[in-house]
């Protein structure tokens, strides 16, 4: 595991060489919940798979990076996206990253593409949210019940240092008022890289609505919804995964991929 510093927190990452020369640095982000080893072997197998070199870093709180200092507020996304990502971008030197955003990090990476729209190569997002729906409330409200009556919380202990404030200012947020307003659907027309939305059809946080939406709203995007599939379609259709981002990839430019 490599550490960097960004706003005065230390933060940790992973870094997978590429194999094939002219490929992009695809920087994978990570779900609400999520973390570096909450990735498992994903992040290695996408370097593999891709010949891209890949970097998984873990947010502040998340994981073993330094907590944040602030209370997190409903733009908790917005200050990812517009202050934290270009300040590791800009650290590790990468200058026109593909990035691959699960979940909360899809949705910080529509807020950068939107915000900085000559800075990414292209952009995958696997179960972005741009708006809040009833069905992610619900999805919120049964994993705050799991936390109390199943071994989640012993669960999220072997990922984070704080697997309590991790877990409850993620649920808290999101199951608060302030919140129910929380829209990102105006950013979507800035986009103007390659775009790829994924969803699966059994998303137990959202609709299918989530990535329509990025179909309507960004021209050429391109919507991908996998069958037998949950929220989190790296564990639940890896392979249908790899090969997606592997096409978007070569079709973004290079040598064909080396097996």
């Amino acid at each position: 595991m490599k550490h960097l510093e960004i706003g005065g927190r230390r933060l940790e990452y992973v870094d997978h060489p590429g194999h094939v020369p002219g490929r992009p640095t695809i920087v994978m982000l990570h779900e609400g919940l999520g973390c570096v080893a909450m990735w498992r072997h994903f992040p290695e197998r996408v370097a593999q798979v891709t010949g891209c070199r890949t970097i998984a870093w873990s947010r502040a709180g998340y994981g073993h990076s330094q907590p944040y200092a602030v209370p997190r507020t409903p733009r908790y996304m917005h200050d990812e996206a517009l202050a934290v990502l270009p300040a590791l971008l800009a650290a590790l030197a990468i200058e026109r990253p593909l990035l691959f955003g699960h979940s909360d990090g899809g949705s910080i990476a529509l807020l950068f593409a939107g915000a900085f729209p000559d800075v990414p190569l292209g952009a995958v997002v696997m179960a972005p949210h741009e708006f809040v729906e009833p069905e992610t409330l619900a999805g919120i409200a049964a994993a705050r019940a799991a936390w109390g009556a199943t071994d989640l919380p012993q669960k999220l202990a072997r990922y984070h240092a704080d697997a309590e404030r991790v877990f409850f200012d993620w649920n808290d947020t999101w199951l608060s008022p302030a919140f129910r307003d929380w829209n990102i659907e105006d950013s979507l027309p800035a986009i103007r890289c390659p775009l790829l939305a994924i969803q699966g059809e059994d998303d137990e946080y959202a609709t299918m609505r989530q990535i329509d939406v990025i179909g309507e709203r960004v021209p050429g995007a391109r919507l991908l919804r996998l069958p037998a599939c949950g929220h989190s379609p790296h564990r639940d259709q890896p392979a249908a995964m790899l090969a997606a981002l592997d096409a978007f990839v070569r079709e973004l430019g290079g040598a064909p991929t080396a097996r």
